[in-house]
């Protein structure tokens, strides 16, 4: 390494120790401020609660069970079961902080075919949903990728996804026909002076929200949630989401309380266990939705055969019978007013501790009150407008084991089969071949060009191959649909390691210009030290993987 790069390497090193301290110092104050004390949060049966939604969670908006089509709900719980049974629900090793760690969350990606969501250095890849009209569903032998079961299911996911998509769009503008009522009544009465405070606000916020995103990570290690910052932000503005909403993956989720045996209290506000904590979702398109349907089944899917038709039917016995007993003791006993309020009040914590939760804060503010919101099993809830940039939501375990259904609308800018296959077109077109001798050589040597080449062949091998062979190819067990085009990717792979050589020999030849040489070696030397660090990063990792997976807690892991 030249003295430039190692300059410029411990330069790099230093911005990112002084960016760990950073977050500590921050971290460490903000626990300070609070001391022993928990910040307030309310549920439903608090007073204030709906003010309290109103005036600082407006983006959250929850559709009860109720809400969704006739024969929905039978059919996104049925392929959720589906593909529990199938073993389609897996565990991810992510990366956080240089460790390898399993996500205490099972999933599975589930989308437009040839998208992948990329986080905590890991990227998933769609098993595409089978929704009418679409392409691209088969193998090259003309077979379909799946087999007849997982394809049921993941349709079943895609209309639920179009209802999603229509409903998102209802409420978000409904909402923001009452929102400019409301501000066209209260501008008549408010002084022109008001909009300069609103904004400073404005502004203070954009700053604090640059803090929270590098303090994202240490929030995100109990939860195997967020992202890998590494991909490249989106330059597009982002889209009329009043106008238009395509949510285009779905990110399947299974917990399972009873497995999951290091649930840690939610730190801030005492809302209880929690099986993923506080967090934003990430390499999402800028102030684009997310819509969750929250699935909460009475046994553990695989180890019961327990049908839809069965667990409503069970359920709806138990409410009926709850009805039942609640009229009794109202018609029967007389008892004061206060002590029957308190009993109530305490049945009502208990109820609520028992089902799943949403919990939901202002990100890094210890002043507004936290909000709990309790899921039935079949509710859905929205997360609209800038809600997910300006708070942090987290799930807090119920009694039983729980499925969710996270549609998103992801990046797609670096995140796409067909964009990765442009970038291997591009490289591959500096490749002449010598159709007589069958002799291959470079066709241009511009310095742009040859580095734009061994970017792409960088990021072919470490942001698609290498992340497919690590954890990707496990879904080929169900789905064939990645096999032919990551065969082909590396086939194109390949060449570029070709390409890389003859670059080399170029450099070697001492036919060449002196000063072309120096430029040519000093682009082939910093693309060869980078690859060099990413590939024993990636032996490493290997091990590690080896390593977890063998251990006693880990031996039901691929």
């Amino acid at each position: 390494m030249k003295p430039r790069q190692r300059k410029q390497y411990f330069r790099n090193m230093k911005r990112s120790d002084d960016s760990e301290r950073e977050k500590r110092r921050k971290r460490r104050r903000l626990i300070q401020e609070l001391g022993e004390q928990r910040i307030p949060y309310l549920s439903p049966a608090d007073p204030g609660f709906q003010e309290l939604w109103d005036s600082s969670y407006a983006g959250l908006a929850l559709r009860q069970s109720c809400a969704l089509p006739d024969g929905l709900h039978e059919r996104v719980q049925s392929a959720l079961i589906t593909l529990q049974r199938r073993g389609c629900l897996l565990r991810d090793l992510v990366r956080i902080r240089d460790r390898d760690v399993f996500t205490a969350v099972s999933r599975a990606l589930v989308g437009k075919p040839g998208y992948t969501y990329r986080y905590l250095d890991t990227r998933l890849f769609t098993i595409p949903w089978h929704c009418e009209g679409e392409e691209r569903q088969k193998d090259e032998k003309d077979k379909p990728c799946c087999d007849s079961d997982l394809r049921d299911a993941c349709k079943a996911l895609w209309e639920l996804n179009q209802f999603f998509c229509s409903d998102v769009k209802q409420q978000t503008n409904a909402r923001g026909v009452k929102r400019s009522r409301s501000d066209t009544e209260n501008s008549e009465d408010t002084p022109g002076e008001g909009m300069c405070e609103e904004s400073v606000k404005d502004r203070l916020l954009e700053k604090k929200q640059k803090q929270e995103k590098e303090e994202e990570e240490e929030e995100e290690e109990d939860s195997g949630q967020g992202c890998s910052h590494s991909s490249p932000p989106s330059s597009a503005p982002p889209p009329d989401v009043a106008g238009l909403v395509e949510f285009n993956v779905t990110l399947i989720n299974y917990m399972d309380p009873t497995a999951m045996t290091q649930l840690k209290e939610e730190p801030y506000y005492g809302m209880g266990k929690m099986a993923v904590g506080w967090h934003h979702d990430e390499n999402l398109v800028p102030l684009s939705p997310v819509a969750v349907y929250s699935y909460s089944c009475p046994v553990e899917p695989k180890k019961e055969g327990v049908t839809e038709k069965d667990g409503e039917g069970q359920s709806k016995e138990k409410e009926k019978l709850k009805e039942t007993e609640t009229e009794g003791e109202g018609t029967s006993k007389e008892e004061p007013k206060k002590e029957e309020g308190e009993g109530s009040e305490k049945e009502e914590v208990q109820k609520e501790k028992a089902c799943w939760r949403v919990g939901l804060k202002v990100a890094w503010d210890i002043h507004t009150p936290g909000l709990a919101l309790p899921l039935q099993s079949g509710d859905c809830y929205y997360m609209t407008d800038d809600l997910n940039r300006t708070h942090q939501h987290c799930v807090l375990a119920g009694d039983t084991a729980r499925f969710s259904s996270t549609h998103r609308v992801v990046q797609c800018c670096t995140g796409t089969l067909d964009y990765i296959q442009k970038r291997c077109s591009e490289a591959l077109e500096n490749l002449h071949t010598d159709p007589e001798k069958t002799t291959k050589s470079l066709k241009s040597l511009l310095p742009n060009t040859l580095q734009h080449i061994e970017d792409i062949h960088n990021e072919v091998e470490f942001e698609w191959l290498r992340q497919y062979w690590f954890q990707g190819r496990r879904y080929a067990r169900f789905c064939s649909w990645w096999t032919k085009p990551m065969e082909q990717m590396e086939k194109d792979w390949k060449e570029m390691e070709r390409m890389t050589q003859l670059l080399l020999d170029v450099v070697e030849d001492e036919n060449t210009v002196q000063e072309n040489r120096r430029e040519m070696a000093d682009i082939l030397l910093n693309a060869l030290t980078d690859r060099q660090q990413h590939r024993q990063t990636w032996r490493d990792r290997s091990k590690m993987r080896l390593h977890i997976s063998s251990s006693p807690q880990n031996l039901n892991e691929p």
